[in-house]
């Protein structure tokens, strides 16, 4: 048995670590955290010190089982998890429960961490072992307990003001609220007129453009020429004063240098992984991970590509840069080298969790040469890994920017001028590696790269065209991937680890959606984020979230104690927390919106966020009739919608007529989206089906479909709630409570009562709901059903056994003719809901 355990995250840097240690080490993994607070009430003991209450996970049981096993019997036990302070926290909580179980005794606990998975920087690490870092686990407890504090707290006040099942976050709220105040920003947002005028340049070296510079005596300025009016005015007289042709009259030549851009950080990365290759942040992160645990290359078996993936750090260690400055001269020239070294400063106030940039491991490992060995995202992140790193230490870029002015005199109003101006590349030092991207372009932009043909002071350039182009201004973008990631950075909001997290949990919670690569607030997300922008202003401050992440940072450093931070925030949030959940009108908190009358009957039309989302209604509560209702269609928002678009939502449900049977065919929209409904058959509208147009062929079409998918589910019924049937996944077996797979070589029809039995029997029990009390309920009625439509000589066993029956005979639809209704009654199938 090997003489030392070291514990690492995953399991695939593991498999890439245990073949640098030998023999005398066993290398587990802990799979991630492997505590967590009690997920109830009270697990952050506010009124003694905060005192949190962990246990271990439930899906890491068998691995920290595996982990307690191997160091009963080591001497030596090694804490490998990651750098930051997660895995600091991750490394204290293994020695925690391993000290609770009696296994540390006479046993010496080491904290070992690397940035990098090589044989070098691994053996390095263990050879020189520090203490766990209090500092780092008390940030990372004092964060997750902020977390939990508020989301214990603030989401049962968005229950019951904004919707049921919504939850509020520390770090993703001030983001949320970003991303809605852009949206009012370009909601509010009104266009203003301009017009630019640039004149068409023939030469016999290429012809080229100019833009107006100067008009009237004085510099052009965007506003100047609003209206089509002016514009053509301004460009009439400039063509009279030109006769054809324009005159240089000054040329200006300006040399600069641009400086290559530094190595990756987790921000930067996630950035231009977003731009350049089309990653979200999370898959950027996933991939980089791969990446640095350990990719298999050939005979070398399992390599760790880059270092680590979380880092706030421009920093490269010396022997990466000897490397790198050995490849740039090798594959790029000496002249592509500076004299020394460039080097890069890092914002991080962070010095003991400060590490290296995100870099190779090594250079060599060029991506031509490991192209084979990696996926398509590996190979597409790697490369710009490397590419980044190498061009950070190559020479400047020098540019050469051309100006050359055309003056006017005699232009009616005054002297005018145009401005023609290119750049072009005279040494591409680190260009010719690398490039780094933006968001978005500016005229400097469209200068560059455009050669302007050699021109001297008073040469006389053949004039094609003026042209005057209107304009119109355009509202800020949305926020992408790569721009929500710098302004989180730049307010100081969440930390390298976390931004990946806060854009993913704000589209899990349908907060936030993708428009074009672009998020857009749901009308949910705009409900909260207005909410707690009234309410609790403080909470949602940029300036407050960016302070509390420099508190935690002060915690890791050792410079402030976690539990008076703790104090500070608990106090006033709490009593906040109180006073609005007694105070705050509903109406007022979900944005409801009244749009004027209806024209038909005078009553008020107005907008609210529901149980099931936006709804627009004709009337109120208070009405001697009751209101309608009607869902707002994809798309629609109760933030900008019009009382006419409104009043079109109240065209549905629409009777399209009749089918063959005489049976009435409707249209509508439930809750479960738009549906069509024959008879009582209830069939979903397909995607691409618009409810507000759809005709009646169609229509029947749709609920054929369903029909058919109806009758063809069931295979065999044995008539005491025991059934074969067809699933989204292929045939199985269900008693209404548990389902059961069927063998690959059984054939579903020859299958027996007892077969079918025996094999429900040792299925696994279903996974309770999110609700259990609820899901329990249904089960329970579910079974007087079954019990109802069991024989006599079975009443008993139906009772005891069948599950969602009455659930799946209330919803049975077919009804045609008496076979189908035989065959289609017992089949457990779920209606679409109006």
């Amino acid at each position: 048995m090997a003489k030392n355990l070291l514990i690492v995250e995953s399991p695939a840097k593991a498999k890439t670590i245990n073949k640098y240690l030998g023999k005398d080490f066993q290398v587990l993994a802990s799979y991630g955290h492997v505590r967590d607070l009690k997920p109830k009430e009270g697990a952050v003991d506010t009124e003694h010190g905060f005192t949190m209450a962990y246990e271990v996970i439930e899906r890491n049981e068998k691995h920290v089982d595996a982990i307690a096993k191997a160091a009963k019997l080591a001497d030596d036990i090694y804490l490998a998890t990651d750098l930051d302070r997660e895995g600091e926290a991750i490394s204290w909580h293994i020695s925690e429960i391993l000290k609770e179980r009696g296994l540390t005794e006479g046993k010496k606990l080491h904290r070992v961490v690397f940035s990098e998975i090589t044989p070098k920087a691994i053996k390095a690490a263990v050879a020189a072992p520090r203490q766990l870092s209090h500092d780092l686990v008390d940030a990372q407890q004092a964060r997750r307990a902020l977390d939990y504090l508020v989301g214990f707290n603030l989401s049962p006040v968005l229950w019951r003001k904004v919707q049921r099942g919504l939850s509020a976050g520390r770090v993703q709220s001030p983001a949320l609220r970003m991303i809605v105040e852009r949206e009012d920003e370009i909601e509010a947002f009104k266009a203003r007129e301009y017009w630019s005028i640039e004149a068409q340049l023939k030469h016999v070296d290429g012809d080229f453009t100019a833009r107006l510079s100067k008009l009237n005596g004085k510099k052009f300025e965007q506003f100047d020429l609003t209206n089509e009016a002016d514009a053509q005015a301004a460009r009439d007289a400039l063509k009279q004063a030109a006769r054809g042709r324009l005159t240089v009259s000054d040329v200006g030549s300006k040399e600069r240098k641009r400086r290559p851009a530094a190595p990756f950080t987790t921000s930067t990365l996630q950035q231009e992984a977003a731009r350049k290759l089309g990653f979200t942040t999370s898959r950027t992160m996933k991939v980089a991970q791969g990446l640095y645990e350990g990719v298999a290359l050939g005979d070398e078996g399992n390599v760790g590509l880059i270092t680590y993936m979380r880092t706030d750090s421009t920093m490269l260690g010396d022997d990466a840069v000897a490397e790198l400055r050995q490849l740039i001269a090798r594959d790029f020239g000496g002249h592509a080298l500076p004299d020394a070294p460039q080097v890069y400063k890092t914002k991080s106030k962070n010095a003991q969790e400060a590490h290296e940039a995100i870099r190779p491991t090594s250079a060599m490992y060029t991506p031509k040469a490991i192209a084979g060995f990696l996926n398509d995202d590996q190979r597409k992140l790697y490369e710009l890994i490397w590419k980044r790193t190498v061009a950070c230490q190559m020479i400047h870029a020098t540019l050469n920017t051309v100006s050359v002015e055309f003056a006017l005199r005699d232009v009616v109003g005054g002297d005018a001028s145009f401005r023609a101006s290119g750049t072009t590349v005279i040494d591409p030092g680190f260009l010719a590696v690398y490039e780094e991207g933006k968001d978005q372009k500016t005229a400097e932009d469209d200068d560059e790269g455009r050669r302007l043909p050699r021109l001297a002071v008073g040469e006389q350039v053949p004039l094609h065209e003026i042209a005057a182009d209107q304009h119109f201004t355009e509202p800020p973008p949305r926020y992408s991937e790569a721009s929500l990631v710098k302004a989180l950075e730049e307010h100081g909001i969440g930390r390298p680890s976390t931004y990946a997290s806060i854009i993913q949990v704000l589209q899990n919670r349908e907060y936030v959606l993708l428009d074009s690569r672009r998020f857009k607030p749901s009308d949910v997300g705009r409900a909260v984020s207005k909410f707690l922008t009234a309410h609790f202003t403080r909470y949602v401050d940029y300036d407050f979230t960016a302070k509390m992440e420099d508190e935690l940072d002060a915690v890791s450093r050792g410079e402030e104690a976690w539990v008076p931070l703790m104090e500070r925030f608990w106090l006033p949030f709490k009593q906040q927390v109180d006073e609005k959940t007694e105070s705050v009108d509903r109406n007022e908190a979900t944005g409801a919106r009244e749009l004027g009358a209806d024209p038909k009957t005078g009553k008020p039309v107005s907008v609210r966020l529901g149980r099931f989302g936006p709804y627009a209604a004709i009337g109120t509560k208070d009405d001697e009739d009751k209101p309608t209702f009607a869902s707002l269609r994809p798309g629609q928002s109760m933030h900008t919608i019009t009382l006419a678009e409104a009043l079109e939502l109240f065209k549905l449900p629409r009777q399209l007529g009749q089918a063959e049977n005489g049976d009435e065919v409707m249209v509508g929209v439930g809750r479960f989206g738009p549906f069509v409904k024959q008879g009582s058959t209830y069939a979903s509208l397909k995607a691409e089906d618009d409810p507000y147009t759809i005709e009646l062929p169609r229509a029947l079409q749709i609920v054929a479909e369903k029909l058919e998918m109806l009758a063809n589910r069931l295979i065999l019924d044995f008539g005491n709630g025991v059934q074969v049937l067809n699933g989204r996944y292929g045939a199985y077996i269900t008693d209404g409570e548990k389902n059961a797979r069927i063998p690959k070589e059984q054939e579903p029809k020859e299958l027996t009562e007892k077969q079918c039995l025996e094999l429900l029997a040792a299925a696994p029990a279903r996974k309770p709901g999110r609700f259990g009390k609820k899901t329990a309920t249904k089960k329970t009625a579910t079974k007087k059903a079954a019990a109802k439509k069991a024989t006599p000589a079975v009443k008993k066993v139906a009772v005891k056994k069948a599950a969602t029956k009455k659930k799946a005979a209330k919803k049975t639809t077919a009804k045609k003719t008496a076979t189908k209704k035989a065959a289609t009654k017992k089949v457990v199938a779920e209606k679409v809901e109006a």
